[in-house]
C-alpha cells in the first residue's frame, strides 16, 4: 500500500492580521493531533516563533522550526526545500504540518513547491487558509485611493503604478480556499457586510469566507480540508504571473530590529510607541521588552495605529532578559529617527 501522504496546512495573510494567534487556537484543538510548525519571518529575530513556543502538548519546541530573515516564497529553494527535507527525514513524522508565511508573502510559489519530487511523495497541500485583518480592511488600508495616486504620478512620471499592499493581499485572497476575516469584534454590522463583500468579490469559486475574533476557531474547521492544492495552480495565478513577471521580491518593504535596554515605565513608553507609530509610516511593530521590576517579559504588537500588550510568560532562570522591537514598513523609513525614539 502506499504510504499516506502527509497533510500541510499554509496560512498567510497581511502583517497584523493574526496568524499567529490563530495557530495558537488551532493547537488548542488538535485533539492529540502531533503537529509540526514552521514559522517564516520577514525581520532578524523570529518573534512569532517564542510566541508559539511550548504551545501545547502536540507541539514541543522541537516541532517548532523558524526561517528568519527572509520571505518564504522567495527562498523557496535555498530553505524551504531543504528545512522541509529535514522534517520528513526524522524518524517520527508529524501528523500535520502548519506552515505560517510572513506577512509579505506570497503563498502561490510556496504551494508550487510541493511539487518538488522529494516533497510531493510525502506531503500534500490541504488547505491554504489567509488570515485578513476585518478592521484595516474597513479603514481602506489594501484599497488604492485613485485620486491620491494619480497626484503622485502627476508629480512624478516614474513613479510605480502599482500598490504593492494591495497587490499582496489580493494575491493572498487569490490563492485561499479558506478567508478567516478576524478582529470582527472591532467592526459594526454596516462595516461588516461592507468587507465581507469586498472580500467575496476578490475570491476565487469555491473560496469559503469565515469570520472570527481573536483567531477562534476550532483545528477541526480548517485542518483535514483534504485540497491538494499544488494541482490546483491555474485557479490560483498571482500578479506576478498574470503581468509575466518570473520574480517576486520585496523591494517596497524594509524590516529592522532596535535593541533597547530595561524600560522603566510601561505606560510612558507604550504611550511614546504610540506617538512614534503616528509620525512614521509603520506596517507592524512587535518584540519583547523587559520591565523594571517584572518577573515576565513584556509582549508588544502594533499593527497600524493599533497597539497591544501583554506578560506572555515568566523570565527564566538564567535567561538573558532584553529588549527588542521588530519595525516593519514601506521602502524608505527614517530607521535613526525612529531608532532614537524608541530608545529615548
Amino acid at each position: 500500500m502506499m504510504q499516506q501522504k502527509i497533510p500541510a496546512t499554509i496560512i498567510t495573510g497581511f502583517l497584523g492580521a493574526g496568524k499567529t494567534t490563530l495557530i495558537r487556537h488551532l493547537l488548542r484543538t488538535a485533539n492529540g493531533r502531533r503537529i509540526a510548525l514552521i514559522v517564516n519571518e520577514f525581520g532578524d529575530i523570529g518573534v512569532d516563533g517564542e510566541i508559539l513556543r511550548g504551545c501545547s502538548d502536540g507541539c514541543g519546541e522541537d516541532d517548532i522550526i523558524e526561517l528568519a530573515n527572509g520571505c518564504i516564497c522567495c527562498t523557496v529553494a535555498d530553505d524551504f526545500i531543504p528545512t522541509m527535507s529535514k522534517l520528513l527525514g526524522r524518524h517520527s513524522s508529524p501528523d500535520h504540518i502548519i506552515i505560517e508565511t510572513s506577512g509579505l508573502a506570497l503563498p502561490q510559489p510556496l504551494v508550487r513547491a510541493f511539487n518538488w519530487p522529494e516533497i510531493a511523495m510525502r506531503v500534500t497541500v490541504d488547505g491554504v487558509i489567509t488570515v485578513v485583518d476585518g478592521a484595516a480592511v474597513a479603514a481602506g488600508r489594501f484599497v488604492t485611493d485613485e485620486k491620491a495616486m494619480a497626484a503622485q504620478r502627476a508629480a512624478d512620471p516614474n513613479l510605480d503604478h502599482d500598490n504593492p499592499i494591495e497587490e499582496l493581499f489580493e494575491d493572498q485572497l487569490a490563492c485561499a480556499d479558506v478567508v478567516l476575516v478576524n478582529k470582527m469584534d472591532l467592526l459594526d454590522s454596516p462595516n461588516i457586510d461592507r468587507v465581507r463583500h469586498d472580500i467575496k468579490r476578490r475570491l476565487r469559486p469555491g473560496a469559503r469566507l469565515i469570520g472570527t475574533e481573536h483567531g477562534r476557531i476550532d483545528a477541526a474547521a480548517l485542518l483535514g480540508l483534504a485540497v491538494e492544492a499544488e494541482t490546483d495552480l491555474k485557479h490560483r495565478r498571482s500578479h506576478h504571473e498574470l503581468e509575466g513577471d518570473s520574480e517576486h521580491d520585496h523591494d517596497d518593504f524594509e524590516s529592522f530590529v532596535v535593541p533597547l535596554g530595561e524600560i522603566a515605565d510601561r505606560d510612558a513608553y507604550l504611550k511614546r510607541v504610540r506617538r512614534l507609530i503616528a509620525n512614521h509610516d509603520i506596517l507592524r511593530l512587535k518584540g519583547f521588552l523587559n520591565l523594571a521590576g517584572s518577573r515576565s517579559r513584556l509582549l508588544v504588537q502594533a499593527v497600524g495605529p493599533r497597539l497591544e500588550s501583554y506578560f506572555d510568560r515568566p523570565w527564566g532562570n538564567g535567561e538573558f532578559r532584553s529588549s527588542s522591537l521588530v519595525v516593519i514598513g514601506m521602502k524608505g523609513l527614517n530607521r535613526e529617527a525612529i531608532a532614537a525614539e524608541l530608545s529615548a
